[in-house]
């Protein structure tokens, strides 16, 4: 298993980061919110699981050790794989999933693409006793209506893959509205990135 890849970050697109290892450029698929830590040209270091198909090998990345485990905990859910497993990452923090799994909030599970009620029941029940205890304070959503968290990290992104300051403020106007109805940070980063395109 590759644990991490360190170094420097030659590119970045919506859900990939391409980390130069070795002279190898390795392809690594992570959240909208751990592309926003990363910067072209700087160095980067990427907890990660290499995730083996048939057909495929794909490389996740993490911006810790806690949303690696957490990633690889959910898919022992039945019907819940690799990419479902980083929606929910993408759209709660590994202690907010905690949370929303002990306060049985189906609500909040129910936020990320691709969980109906049928599947954030099962998460709540298979995973009641394999997650454990919230470890710090509760936090606000990371696409909360109105928040900045959201803000922060889809302008993070956008700077990330060059836009400038200016461009990324009013890309950040024009998705708040749908910030406001709930949406994820990576729905909103790709509503930025399409406004940005026909610009």
């Amino acid at each position: 298993m590759i644990a991490y890849v360190a170094g420097r970050v030659a590119a970045l697109t919506l859900d990939t980061a391409v980390v130069e290892v070795g002279g190898v450029g390795l392809a690594v698929r992570c959240t909208p919110g751990t592309l926003a830590g990363l910067r072209v040209g700087e160095t980067g270091r990427l907890s990660t699981t290499l995730i083996v198909r048939e057909d495929d090998l794909t490389l996740y990345g993490f911006a810790d050790d806690d949303e690696r485990g957490t990633f690889e905990t959910v898919q022992t859910v039945s019907g819940i794989g690799p990419r479902i497993a980083q929606a929910l990452l993408a759209v709660l923090t590994p202690d907010a999933l905690r949370r929303a799994v002990a306060d049985e909030d189906l609500t909040a599970l129910m936020r990320v693409p691709g969980i109906g009620k049928k599947g954030a029941q099962r998460l709540v029940l298979e995973l009641k006793d394999k997650l454990g205890a919230p470890s710090g304070p509760e936090l606000p959503q990371q696409a909360s209506g109105g928040g900045e968290p959201w803000r922060d990290q889809v302008a993070e992104a956008l700077t990330g893959l060059g836009y400038s300051a200016k461009d990324a403020e009013s890309a950040l106007e024009s998705v708040a509205p749908l910030a406001e109805d709930g949406a994820d940070v990576g729905a909103l980063l790709r509503a930025a990135l399409r406004g940005l395109s026909r610009a």
